[in-house]
């Protein structure tokens, strides 16, 4: 077995200076579930599953195995994210394969209570150096909406490159028709990134470190 192959993952487990985030478990619902209603007209802004929630202990049971099974797939990957004692969900975020192969789209949403410190810029690069050093992609992406300010300034200070900005290809959760910015960062300007210079460290799923 090579090195590279001992090396690839899924990433289980990532710890970050101040965060863990780890595959969900069905027995994390009730802490989610505390922490989207503590957050929920402040995600409801910006993300349209919000305007479904809340939705009961058993449906969150049900969402977080779907998850579970999705990570061991290897169909999607979606974390929480934790305090380092794992005691609060502070929000959730996901290495998504949904733009195809070789390609991995970060997204994520924080507790209320923890916006405005550099949370979602720790997370997204994190999951950036294990998308391009496990997964070696080849490009990695964040949309946002363009009037979310802080959810673009994420990708601006790691280094990502604002490739365009799509009219009309998503819609807002009131549901009207907005448009999308694209950020990009591909595995050449990687090494260079501040994404690539954060200190993580990476486990797979039997707790075997990757990074």
């Amino acid at each position: 077995m090579t090195e590279t192959s001992i090396r690839r993952g899924p990433a289980y487990r990532i710890h970050t200076e101040r965060l863990v985030l780890r595959c969900w478990t069905p027995a994390d619902a009730p802490l989610v579930q505390t922490a989207i209603a503590e957050s929920l007209e402040h995600l409801r802004a910006w993300l349209p599953w919000a305007l479904y929630e809340p939705e009961t202990l058993e449906n969150k049971i049900a969402r977080l195995r779907r998850y579970r099974g999705d990570f061991d797939l290897d169909r999607d990957y979606v974390y929480g994210i934790f305090n380092r004692d794992e005691t609060q969900v502070l929000g959730s975020t996901g290495l998504h394969t949904r733009l195809g192969r070789g390609v991995r789209e970060i997204g994520y949403w924080i507790h209320k209570a923890h916006v405005k410190q550099g949370l979602a810029t720790e997370v997204s690069a994190a999951l950036t150096q294990v998308a391009m050093v496990l997964d070696q992609v080849q490009r990695v992406e964040i949309h946002c909406d363009p009037q979310n300010v802080a959810s673009a300034s994420v990708p601006r200070k790691l280094g990502f490159t604002h490739e365009a900005t799509l009219r009309h290809r998503a819609v807002s959760p009131a549901g009207k028709l907005r448009d999308t910015m694209v950020w990009t960062l591909l595995a050449a300007e990687y090494p260079n990134s501040p994404a690539a210079k954060r200190s993580i460290e990476a486990y797979d799923a039997c707790g075997q470190r990757l990074i």
